[in-house]
């Protein structure tokens, strides 16, 4: 007997759900690949305030790829108009005010509709560490103007807060690894690069210098110590943060030796060019808790500075900030007696580190022979000659002979740099096109962008294989609930 009307229309269904799930499991296990979905934009701000300025930087990433490594990018880089905000103790106010035309660029730049939803952060490094140790009571009324402006802006403000120089090193060491991808990529798959690449960090504000990078051995001392799990793995880190350091404060140090030596109204400047002369107030000179010397009785004199071009006796004088013999026959001591194992693998400096030797046109990777020579030769030139050949950089133009001879007093030997390991050193303003510093580090901590744990590994189907997936599992869902219609309503023949 042949079949029945029915037992054909069951059949065919049946046949039509098999295969349509069939295909369906096909299309499953098709390789994924990843496909680029459209995304809305979130934005970050983040003050640096600095010992000698304040800077905002806005920060944008794609909203559904926050915990991806570098697709952070900087958006917006602003420099505040006037000092950094620990020289606002006279008028506190007005060092919250001075923050009000960088973040008007800011606010100008996120859609109005991003606003509430913008974190913005504020942090204060050697400056106003230094204000706290001096006089508590004025770096709190000016932590309280600050965050009172800031409070008043439409974005979501999460505080005001004074970083630890061990936290400023290690968050810039983040940011510097961050964006060259040194802590986790992805290409096709995430890969975890092999720990000797991780790139460790030299950074130089006015008032304090960090050095911070993965050694190759253990870390002797906890104290110069920071554990960091990022993406599922344990970085440990030594930084040591210098206060009095940096490149402002090295100068006021500087100067305040000399004017001790020379009892003279008249002080002979050896990193001066020869041919300079100006006046200073003793009173600002001395007022830095940085300057240590006894202080002359008659501050309010005003002093005069003649430079005299004399590089040999400038590098003497700048050995003498050091506390070089406390390291005297131990390896793994930088200087002031502070522990350090020997320098490792690459490194960026940025910050002062970078500006003095842009300037100098030192950012090539020439060879320290090459550096130290042309650092020289530049102190040597007469002051006339440096002024027709640098116009409009008055300002710090007469310190440059100082601080290329600081920079290299410091590297090497302070951290102990040599003539192999000098051409590890890279000395750039930006990675990736995003300013170094610890502030997108900080960020990145304090929203959780970089998780503790590696990144979970998800497949994605292409556009044209999911619809053809969702069109077979709905013919198959058809053909299914065909037949089990056929089977219950359509009577026996």
């Amino acid at each position: 007997m042949g079949l029945t009307r029915r037992e054909q229309v069951l059949r065919a269904l049946l046949g039509a759900a098999a295969a349509s799930g069939l295909t369906t499991l096909i299309l499953i296990l098709v390789e994924a690949t990843n496909v680029l979905l459209p995304a809305d934009i979130k934005f970050g701000i983040v003050f640096d305030a600095g010992s000698s300025h304040t800077s905002l930087f806005v920060y944008q990433w794609p909203a559904d790829k926050e915990n991806d490594t570098g697709v952070v990018s900087q958006a917006l880089a602003c420099q505040v108009k006037g000092p950094g905000i620990s020289s606002y103790t006279s008028d506190p106010a007005q060092a919250g005010e001075s923050l009000k035309g960088c973040l008007e660029e800011a606010l100008a730049l996120i859609p109005k509709a991003q606003h509430q939803e913008t974190p913005m952060f504020l942090g204060a490094t050697a400056g106003m560490r230094l204000l706290s140790q001096k006089n508590s009571s004025q770096a709190r009324d000016i932590f309280a103007a600050v965050t009172q402006f800031l409070s008043q802006s439409p974005v979501d403000f999460r505080g005001a807060e004074l970083l630890a120089g061990q936290d400023e090193g290690a968050l810039g060491w983040i940011t510097i690894n961050y964006v060259l991808g040194m802590l986790y990529s992805f290409s096709g798959e995430w890969i975890r690069p092999p720990e000797g690449m991780l790139v460790g960090a030299l950074d130089m504000g006015g008032a304090s210098t960090q050095i911070t990078f993965v050694p190759g051995g253990p870390i002797l001392d906890g104290n110069t110590q920071t554990t960091l799990r990022l993406y599922g793995l344990d970085h440990s880190v030594y930084t040591h943060s210098y206060l009095c350091f940096g490149r402002d404060q090295m100068l006021n140090r500087l100067l305040a030796g000399l004017v001790q030596s020379s009892p003279a109204p008249l002080v002979r400047h050896p990193c001066y060019h020869s041919g300079y002369q100006g006046t200073l107030s003793l009173a600002s000179l001395y007022a830095s808790p940085c300057v240590h010397t006894t202080a002359p009785l008659n501050l309010t004199r005003n002093l005069t500075v003649e430079g005299t071009g004399n590089p040999r006796a400038c590098v003497s004088a700048i050995r003498d900030l050091f506390d070089f013999l406390s390291c005297e026959g131990r390896a793994d001591c930088a200087f002031n007696g502070v522990y350090q194992p020997p320098v490792r693998g690459q490194f960026y400096a940025f910050s002062n580190f970078y500006y003095t030797l842009h300037f100098l046109n030192l950012t090539s990777r020439q060879p320290l022979a090459t550096v130290n020579t042309s650092v020289w030769e530049f102190c040597q030139r007469p002051w006339k000659l440096v002024e027709a050949s640098s116009p409009g950089q008055d300002r710090w133009l007469r310190d440059y002979c100082a601080s290329g001879l600081y920079i290299l007093t410091l590297l090497l030997e302070g951290y102990r740099f040599s003539e192999d390991t000098w051409p590890n050193i890279e000395f750039r303003k930006q990675a990736g096109g995003t300013d170094i510093g610890w502030t997108l580090g900080y960020m990145l901590n304090l929203t959780n962008m970089i998780p503790a744990e590696a990144p979970a590994q998800w497949r994605a189907e292409s556009y044209s294989i999911w619809v053809a997936g969702v069109v077979f599992t709905v013919l198959t869902l058809v053909a299914i609930l065909g037949a089990a219609a056929v089977q219950l309503f359509w009577p026996q023949d």
